[in-house]
């Protein structure tokens, strides 16, 4: 890329950071209104979702620290991004469905705030040479991506999920104001990948392909019990009937990008393999949970890396 369009391509994400702070700061918890018609019923179909995306948003305090080690040197619009917008933001939105379950008597998911996976430190510190920070930094904006993406049309089933059971206050005061901001984030993402892929060098577009295979994983899986939980959300959201059009909604930018020589592609196997084994293991464990049996113990696993909701 030459270095007008270099330039170029840094001044928009600017400009698109600046407006979309401006546009959606944090959403004021003053405007929310928790007020549910029949607390039982919601809780009873969408208690482990709500309980699920508080988690997630939540887990932006981690997303920090697992950034900033696996980018030591970020371009400034980066750090301005994940700093000052994205994290304000999705803490907010955390603490409004953490309270929302609260409220209708659901037992929060402990969220995971300080952690950074040893594949990471490595990652990290062979970050100090700008070629591989720049497949890291490709590796952080397909992450991003592919995670908002996820949570707008999450966002927006639930929204009318909600909606349908009657409780128009939780749509209009909560969900509505939430699935509002997540499509800036997917943009500044989408916006620095284009501009980055067009730099990297052949072996550093191979290796992206290569780490990306194999590292994939749904947004806020880190183990098997997150990965059955995964699994239940997709379930009551009515996800598992199209398993394979979500998930090529949810990577179409990077089938785009990473993918695009391999005509024909719909969707990386990796990525719909990380769905359905979301779903088996969500099934194992509630037909464990009515034999009698526990759910799977939490087991260690590399983090999602990098970007949450």
């Amino acid at each position: 890329m030459s270095t007008a369009l270099r330039i170029g391509v840094e001044a928009r994400l600017r400009q698109h950071v600046e407006r979309i702070a401006l546009a959606h700061p944090p959403i004021d918890v003053a405007s929310v209104d928790f007020t549910v018609r029949d607390p039982t019923a919601l809780r009873g179909r969408y208690g482990p979702v709500l309980a699920y995306m508080a988690r997630v948003e939540l887990e932006v305090e981690r997303n920090v620290l697992e950034l900033e080690t696996l980018i030591p040197n970020p371009p400034e619009i980066d750090r301005h991004f994940y700093q000052d917008v994205w994290h304000p933001q999705e803490e907010r939105h955390g603490q409004i469905l953490d309270e929302l379950h609260r409220h209708l008597g659901g037992v929060p998911e402990p969220a995971d705030l300080t952690s950074v996976s040893v594949k990471l430190k490595v990652l990290g510190a062979l970050g100090h040479l700008e070629s591989m920070q720049d497949v890291s930094r490709m590796l952080y904006y397909m992450t991003g991506m592919a995670t908002e993406r996820s949570a707008v049309l999450a966002y927006n089933l639930l929204h009318d999920g909600v909606l349908e059971l009657g409780e128009d206050a939780v749509a209009r005061t909560v969900l509505a104001p939430i699935r509002r901001q997540e499509p800036g984030h997917y943009a500044f993402y989408l916006m620095s990948a284009r501009g980055l892929w067009n730099e990297l060098s052949p072996w550093q577009r191979w290796l992206t392909r290569r780490m990306r295979s194999q590292s994939f994983s749904p947004v806020g899986v880190s183990n098997d019990v997150q990965r059955a939980r995964f699994g239940d959300v997709i379930g009551r959201l009515g996800i598992d009937r199209d398993l394979d059009g979500f998930a090529a909604q949810v990577i179409r930018a990077e089938r785009e990008l990473l993918w695009a020589r391999d005509h024909g592609l719909p969707v990386p196997e990796y990525v719909t393999r990380a769905f359905r084994e979301a779903v088996v293991v969500a099934h194992a464990v509630g037909e464990n949970e009515t034999d009698g049996g526990s759910a799977p113990a939490a087991a260690p696993g590399a983090p999602s890396s990098t970007a949450s909701t």
